[in-house]
């Protein structure tokens, strides 16, 4: 994707993105959602997870590197 196509990204859709990236590698973000404070900025509210999440979510993210 260029910058530009980044930019025109809707928060919504990069939410489910998000989600069904995640699901595969059996990671759920409970708090995940579109932050509706700032829609001019569109924000994706990641929320709290607990440590063994987020150290599911930090293998995930080598692995993939890795790849």
């Amino acid at each position: 994707m260029t910058t530009k196509e980044l930019h025109e990204v809707e928060p919504f859709a990069a939410v489910e993105s998000l989600r069904g990236a995640l699901a595969v590698v059996g990671i759920v973000l409970p708090s995940l959602g579109v932050d509706l404070g700032s829609p001019a900025l569109k924000l994706v509210e990641l929320g709290r997870v607990r440590a063994e999440v987020a150290v599911q979510l930090a293998e995930a993210l080598r692995s993939g590197a890795e790849e």
